[in-house]
């Protein structure tokens, strides 16, 4: 028996990085998974995978900015496997690195629009599924600067800030309705976003070996760390974990 043997997840940004380790655990302990990614190939790749050693995944191209796009998914989704137990809101984008006074409005706002905006309409999305059910449990996953600050990146310090908070609040709202609600707090984990990232700033090597300096531990997290926190939260593991955070960042918080 795994520990989401039955259950039917939804992973958005499930085609690369955190999301694709995530969909592939999960997978692995049972879960029925919905990849929900912009980046088809990728996305069917990583059903591929998940399919070849015995799981069950599908993906459906879909835009969390885009509130059309996410009725016709999720609804396909329940369509085809029922109901959605579990919403893991993974995808996010880092968006321009500048300081406040250069950023444009559309650079501030299109990372909201992914960031924040994406985590208000799926979570909208699968509200009266859940509430119907009286169970469900709704993922989020923020980062380390939804709890610190740092001279860079202000859109993404600013929009994870709001998913901590937004988790904290539908936690409360949705308890009446055994709807659990928690974010995930990751500090810096070696994925694509994170290469791409150390690219822009120096040498990446360099740049990379200075963020794992940053961690107690000394290094860089693994997707499989966090993987295995959201796992823990999709389960009935966790049945009494609601409006919680869940910080996986090497120590990097704790000074």
């Amino acid at each position: 028996m795994g520990r989401l043997d039955k259950s039917v997840v939804v992973v958005t940004g499930g085609a690369k990085g955190i999301g694709r380790t995530t969909c592939e655990l999960l997978a692995s302990e049972g879960a029925q998974v919905a990849i929900a990614d912009i980046d088809d190939p990728e996305g069917e790749l990583v059903v591929a995978g998940i399919r070849a050693i015995g799981g069950n995944a599908a993906y459906w191209h879909v835009d969390v900015a885009d509130e059309d796009q996410i009725a016709k998914v999720f609804t396909d989704i329940e369509h085809c496997w029922g109901r959605i137990d579990v919403l893991v809101n993974n995808a996010g984008i880092v968006g321009a690195d500048k300081p406040t006074h250069e950023l444009t409005l559309s650079e501030f706002r299109r990372v909201l629009d992914v960031n924040v905006l994406g985590v208000f309409l799926c979570t909208r999305q699968v509200l009266p599924g859940m509430r119907a059910r009286s169970s469900g449990s709704i993922i989020n996953l923020s980062s380390i600067y939804g709890l610190v600050g740092a001279a860079d990146i202000p859109p993404y310090h600013a929009s994870k800030g709001a998913v901590r908070l937004m988790s904290k609040t539908d936690a409360l709202l949705y308890a009446k309705d055994n709807i659990r609600v928690n974010s995930v707090h990751p500090g810096f984990i070696w994925t694509p976003m994170v290469s791409r990232f150390a690219t822009t700033k120096g040498d990446p090597d360099t740049v990379l070996a200075g963020l794992a300096a940053l961690h107690p531990l000394g290094r860089l997290g693994e997707a499989l760390d966090v993987a295995y926190g959201i796992l823990y939260l999709a389960s009935d593991e966790s049945k009494f974990v609601t409006g919680s955070e869940l910080v996986i960042d090497g120590g990097y918080t704790a000074r």
